[in-house]
């Protein structure tokens, strides 16, 4: 009897730890930081990766004291959108300024963009987080070199208050995943779009969930299938409620179903986008800041393809303020996750771009 329940509690030990492996934080790094300067907003841009070689997008502004309800940018000097690249698998990062080969007005794309070249990267940016116009770029050299901008169509909307989220199926196929105005002109409705012939011609595909009456923009979007494709999207429902809801398209983004809240609360001041990843063991999960005490960076686990999430992981939770968060994450060839956000180190300071390695755990 005893050999037996000696044997019982060594397998059970064995098959706790298989299912037991939780997420841990293996170090915080700085991806950006100079006096005088405000680092933000890395979802505004996007985030690529080759391997171990990771290249993620920011905005480089001037610092500014002052209204500690507003973010503290100096808005009478231009700042320049920036680029950490890192090639040791976000340990270390060197500050690049992003350029491209077009001056003055953007041009229309003549020349179809290859998705499936080894070294593609493309990023989305809005003119007016409104009702302006879209632009797009893309480099096939990881990002030292970029073309454009090129003007994207306005496919029946208001405005597309564009970020980077894109989903490659094939050389010249591509789904792309924004933010289209509302009938009131303000920011507020996703939708997907896409292309067959390498970005030359564009067409609206669907919106991804009913006009809101707050805003729901930002999608952070993966594939599961063939068909299958799962989004989430930064919903404010009103000053105080904000959160983030994940959706679900079995028909390559023909329509959507809401599956119910990845992340119930955000916090305050109109919450936060989502990061959303695929990870290799079949999980998803979703990375984004957290806008109330205690601010900082958080996550939440999905083994059901985003029918369920389970409890928040804190990647940092020693936030100053609420002006942080904008997470874009990738996963490195070990199973790191590397999340890079805007943090800051008091609340009345220059906010600076850092990341987050971090180890997921394993899937029970």
């Amino acid at each position: 009897m005893r050999v037996l329940t000696a044997t019982a509690t060594v397998l059970l030990s064995v098959v706790s730890t298989l299912a037991a492996r939780q997420p841990k934080v293996i170090e915080n790094v700085t991806v950006w930081e100079e006096p005088g300067r405000f680092g933000g907003w890395p979802a505004n841009h996007g985030i690529w990766s080759w391997g171990d070689e990771i290249l993620v997008g920011f905005s480089a502004a001037y610092f500014k004291a002052g209204d500690l309800d507003r973010h503290l940018v100096d808005r009478t000097r231009p700042g320049v959108d920036g680029l950490g690249r890192s090639l040791d698998g976000g340990r270390t990062w060197e500050f690049e300024t992003f350029t491209s080969d077009i001056k003055g007005e953007p041009a229309e794309l003549t020349e179809p963009m290859d998705f499936t070249h080894p070294d593609f990267a493309m990023k989305l940016k809005a003119t007016n987080t409104d009702a302006g116009a879209a632009l797009f770029y893309y480099s096939t050299d990881r990002g030292h070199g970029w073309h454009g901008p090129y003007k994207f169509p306005m496919l029946g909307q208001l405005g597309i208050p564009a970020r980077t989220d894109y989903v490659v199926n094939g050389k010249r196929d591509c789904l792309v995943f924004l933010t289209a105005s509302k009938s009131n002109r303000r920011e507020g409705r996703p939708f997907c779009a896409r292309t067959t012939d390498g970005g030359l011609t564009w067409k609206f595909v669907s919106y991804i969930g009913p006009e809101p009456a707050g805003f729901t923009i930002m999608p952070s979007t993966v594939r599961l299938g063939p068909a299958k494709l799962v989004t989430t999207v930064r919903h404010k429902e009103n000053e105080t409620t904000n959160w983030i809801d994940a959706y679900l398209s079995e028909d390559d983004g023909a329509n959507w179903r809401l599956l119910g809240k990845a992340a119930p609360d955000t916090g305050l001041k109109s919450g936060n986008p989502p990061s959303l990843l695929r990870l290799r063991d079949g999980r998803l999960v979703v990375i984004y800041g957290y806008r109330s005490k205690p601010w900082g960076i958080r996550a939440r686990f999905s083994s059901d393809q985003g029918k369920t999430w389970g409890q928040e992981f804190h990647l940092r939770p020693d936030g100053a303020w609420w002006d942080l968060g904008y997470p874009r994450s990738v996963q490195r060839p070990d199973g790191k996750i590397v999340s890079v956000y805007y943090f800051m180190r008091q609340k009345d300071t220059e906010r600076y771009i850092a990341a987050t390695i971090w180890d997921p755990g394993s899937a029970k």
